[in-house]
């Protein structure tokens, strides 16, 4: 008579939403603060919409799959893309490592096509109009001004503190996406409002904490961690995805399209690839590249060749 075969049951039936995205959040894979912070959003944001002490036993695909298209359903494809592999990553750790019983992110939540942009880069006219606006507020202005002058990605700007950043020599040190601290530059745009932006109401000044901050105090229940509040303010960090919103809202444009700007007019400025790729800090040359390509003025200006000669007489 044949053995039946052993099954192992899965164990963690008593284990909540929250419990579970902490346990998550605490693993290596997330050590880098620019990951933790993206996926920590993604996850907060789900288990706060389907009950943070919920069996994560009880929860089912469907609903997993419900909670992502309410809170991104409407949001561009990189957006989609990146929410839904957070918590991709997240329950399949839990039910491969953890062997808790555990949902899946349905197969109707797809990724969505990427289609690519060739107009991303904005020209430098345009940026210029933005940052000169009277309704835009100092927050915003600095971000963006900033971003376009380091070329960084906004999670590194976003994560910065007051006190990574040396004022004098117009730089600070950021952790990139493959965990490697490196330097990123701004000029004399950003410097120029850097000191506004760090200017309290009593006329004192920002020494620690985060760089840019949220407009209110978070709620007990939101508390992030101790390092994301400014101790001068009670202000959280301001995170990702308001920093998008926002510049939608304003100007109808996505933040990595000022980093992939300031690589474009670094091209059209004829800047060697070399510079341009320790300006955006790419490893492939190839990557580079594709950021690089001639912007519209640029082609625009160029075609002036193929017109018809002027007359001379």
């Amino acid at each position: 008579m044949t053995a039946a075969p052993k099954v192992t049951a899965l164990r963690g039936g008593h284990v909540t939403l929250a419990a579970a995205a902490d346990a998550f959040l605490a693993t290596p894979r997330t050590a880098n603060p620019n990951t933790h912070r993206a996926y920590a959003s993604a996850i907060d944001r789900t288990i706060e919409r389907l009950g943070r002490d919920r069996p994560l036993a009880d929860v089912t695909d469907a609903e997993i799959g419900t909670a992502l298209t309410e809170l991104w359903g409407r949001c561009a494809p990189a957006t989609w893309n990146r929410n839904r592999a957070a918590l991709t990553s997240w329950l399949t750790w839990c039910q491969t490592r953890k062997h808790w019983a555990a949902p899946s992110v349905p197969a109707e939540a797809e990724r969505r096509k990427e289609s690519p942009d060739e107009t991303r880069a904005l020209a430098k006219t345009t940026i210029h109009r933005l940052l000169s606006r009277r309704d835009i507020p100092l927050r915003e202005k600095t971000l963006w001004r900033m971003l376009y002058e380091t070329a960084a990605r906004a999670a590194e700007i976003l994560a910065l503190n007051v006190e990574d950043l040396d004022l004098e020599h117009r730089r600070a040190p950021v952790r990139s996406k493959g965990g490697a601290v490196e330097w990123v530059y701004w000029d004399r745009g950003t410097a120029h409002l850097l000191p506004r932006l760090l200017r309290l109401p009593d006329g004192s000044t920002r020494t620690h904490g985060p760089l840019f901050l949220s407009d209110r105090r978070p709620v007990p229940a939101r508390r992030p961690a101790a390092g994301d509040i400014c101790p001068h303010t009670g202000r959280a960090r301001l995170g990702y995805d308001r920093a998008r919103v926002l510049l939608d809202k304003y100007a109808g444009l996505d933040l990595h399209q000022l980093r992939h700007s300031a690589a474009t007019h670094l091209g059209e400025a004829e800047i060697p690839l070399q510079l341009i790729m320790g300006k955006t800090r790419h490893k492939n040359p190839r990557t580079a590249l594709g950021y690089v390509k001639p912007g519209a003025e640029a082609i625009a200006k160029v075609t002036e060749v193929l017109a018809p000669r002027r007359r001379t007489h």
